[in-house]
């Protein structure tokens, strides 16, 4: 049956009402709601986790590492975990990173950042070129504790690695090391004297040739700890990480700080 020309101005009013953004908007949680959502332990049981790292556009699959129980692998947000580490001589993980351009590489830093008297050491760097499946040490063997990990978004062969030192004394395996060769050699690319390492690192979000990195005098003793001295600050490159500079003035502290953490807002 045909329809009449004011049936059809009639049925395209409806259509266009049917799929325009006011039709098809829903209200967000509201407060009310928000406030009956409750923490809840997702697991895997076991030691403090010193380290996480998730997939961009991807909600259920995360890596977790754990300060001497190895690395923990979900693929369904968290209700299953699996452990993806245990073939290594070293359990100690102090930092996570997947590549954003291919969420099939994923880097381990052993050794744990977060300081008391008796934590665990690590030992190097390792990547996985397959998500974790398989595990390569790619050097580093004597940082002792690597609390943060830059990837390059662009490129997984370019990694900033933040290496603390173990801390227990002078040591020159301390500072941001760099590769530009997925791991296969490394420089010393950050290096203030050999009492401080790399407390934290981050990098601009919206320039790669940026990052910034906090370095921290620290030696450990069985009975407590020294911290800060001329070592410590706050440092930045402009050319991926190649070379830094310490940034002074202009507010930052002009006596020797303790521990450096560095956070860079996305916004702005």
């Amino acid at each position: 049956m045909a329809l009449s020309r004011s049936s059809l101005v009639a049925l395209f009013v409806t259509l266009v009402a049917l799929v325009s953004p006011s039709a098809q908007t829903r209200p967000g949680p509201t407060p009310d709601q928000y406030s009956r959502l409750h923490w809840r332990t997702i697991g895997p049981e076991g030691n403090r986790f010193s380290a996480a790292a998730g997939i961009a556009g991807d909600p259920h699959t995360y890596y977790v590492g754990a300060a001497s129980g190895g690395i923990w692998k979900t693929t369904d947000g968290g209700t299953n975990w699996a452990p993806i580490f245990d073939g290594q001589p070293v359990q100690s993980i102090g930092s996570l990173a997947v590549a954003a351009s291919d969420p099939n590489v994923v880097w381990a830093g052993t050794g744990e950042g977060k300081i008391r008297s008796h934590i665990s050491l690590g030992q190097g760097i390792y990547k996985s070129m397959d998500a974790g499946k398989t595990w390569a040490l790619m050097g580093l063997e004597q940082t002792g504790r690597i609390p943060r990990l830059l990837i390059h978004p662009k490129d997984p062969d370019i990694v900033l690695a933040c290496a603390l030192g173990h801390a227990y004394g002078p040591q020159p395996e301390r500072g941001v090391f760099r590769t530009a060769d997925g791991g296969r050699t490394w420089t010393r690319a950050l290096f203030s004297d050999e009492n401080a390492g790399c407390s934290g690192s981050a990098p601009d979000p919206t320039n790669t040739r940026i990052p910034f990195a906090g370095m921290w005098t620290l030696e450990i003793h069985t009975w407590g700890r020294d911290s800060g001295g001329p070592g410590s600050g706050l440092f930045t490159s402009r050319d991926g990480g190649v070379t830094w500079t310490r940034l002074q003035g202009r507010g930052l502290p002009t006596k020797p700080v303790g521990k450096v953490a560095v956070a860079i807002s996305a916004s702005n």
